[in-house]
């Protein structure tokens, strides 16, 4: 007989060991799964006095069964989610998220597809473990990712395409296709080599990613709208778009001088819109003096001409005295500005006007040199 239930041992009655009294239970004991159990039928008996197989309790335990698999019909639908209501495995309609009844199995089901959540899926790059980091690192796959553009070259395209299910496309997206991924995947990358094999590769690595996106983007949809399959693609990006690692350098090497030859062609154009116009300006500047003198020279030829015309009209009423007048003021005009005086001593022995004495010239003559200090105001003593 075990020592635990022995009355007496050689350590004392009760279930004790070698060491003592085992431990003891603090506070109260959890309640016995048979002794609820045992309690439970018994209040069941007391309800149905004539047992479990009478007409009462058959009919409590049929109602009892009715609302539980009535109640089998309450579901929930998440935040991101669509509940999509099956009638005998036929489409009937959808459910919001929130707390939603559906008739029980197997009159109606629920799926509940993740609708609302964008997902994401990578072409031409992949995430894998890498146990030297300790974490996953983006690989490269070149048999999705080479390219060949419409001018037979080669390019390495690496992008993202983020897609959702349409709104009111959640039983196309359960009954259309089979693999919902996989499907996108394909068809965007059948796209991109489409678009690609459309345009030439010098366009496509400088500036125009943006229509290159819009228009695998559209493709992608057409595609995706003509199968039935309920999705909705939201954007394209592309993560990378370069040549092939081979010839990547010699690639650089042209874009360089492309960049070059377009700063050079803005840096020429800037001085030719600085200098066309300073030349445009100093042109206008000539033409409109030319035009002055031209206007001037006129003037004054006309002015002259008029003015021997009305000498004429004078002359022919007086010659003489019209060719006396005229001879006294070209010499006047000739003989003005001279320093010489003439004058005529009439018959030989007479004279014929007072006697001319210069004094300006004497007073050039005798007036001493002027000095500096003169010239300063304070002369010589």
């Amino acid at each position: 007989m075990p020592w635990k239930n022995q009355g007496g041992g050689p350590w004392g009655s009760g279930p004790k060991g070698p060491w003592g009294s085992g431990p003891q239970p603090v506070g109260p004991r959890p309640p016995d799964l048979e002794d609820l159990l045992r309690r439970g039928q018994d209040r069941l008996q007391q309800l149905l006095p004539g047992g479990y197989f009478s007409g009462v309790g058959i009919a409590v335990i049929v109602l009892f069964a009715i609302v539980i698999w009535a109640a089998s019909g309450i579901f929930r639908v998440q935040s991101e989610e669509l509940g999509v209501v099956l009638r005998f495995g036929k489409y009937v309609r959808d459910a919001e998220p929130g707390l939603r009844y559906h008739l029980p199995y197997p009159i109606e089901t629920v799926l509940l597809p993740k609708a609302l959540r964008v997902s994401t899926i990578s072409i031409g790059m992949t995430l894998i473990d890498d146990p030297t980091r300790r974490g996953r690192t983006m690989r490269d796959v070149p048999e999705e990712s080479l390219m060949l553009t419409g001018d037979e070259n080669i390019v390495d395209v690496d992008f993202t395409v983020l897609w959702r299910i349409k709104p009111a496309g959640a039983g196309d997206f359960l009954f259309n296709i089979q693999n919902p991924e996989g499907t996108v995947k394909a068809v965007a990358e059948s796209a991109m080599r489409e678009v690609i094999g459309r345009s030439n590769i010098q366009p496509i690595l400088t500036g125009a990613r943006n229509t290159t996106e819009q228009a695998v983007q559209e493709l992608m949809q057409k595609t995706l709208d003509h199968y039935g399959s309920g999705i909705q693609v939201t954007q394209v990006q592309m993560q990378k778009v370069d040549p092939p690692a081979q010839v990547i350098d010699s690639f650089r090497d042209v874009q360089a001088a492309r960049a070059d030859l377009e700063r050079l062609q803005n840096e020429a154009q800037t001085y030719a819109n600085r200098v066309v116009p300073e030349a445009r300006g100093r042109a206008a500047q000539i033409v409109q003096a030319a035009e002055g003198y031209k206007e001037q020279a006129v003037a004054e030829a006309r002015g002259q001409s008029a003015r021997f015309l009305k000498v004429y009209e004078e002359y022919k009423k007086a010659p003489d005295v019209t060719r006396e007048r005229i001879y006294l003021e070209t010499m006047e005009r000739i003989l003005g500005g001279s320093d010489k005086l003439i004058y005529d001593t009439g018959q030989a022995g007479q004279q014929g006007v007072v006697p001319y004495l210069p004094l300006s010239e004497l007073a050039k003559r005798s007036a001493p040199p002027i000095t500096t200090g003169q010239q300063q105001g304070g002369g010589s003593r």
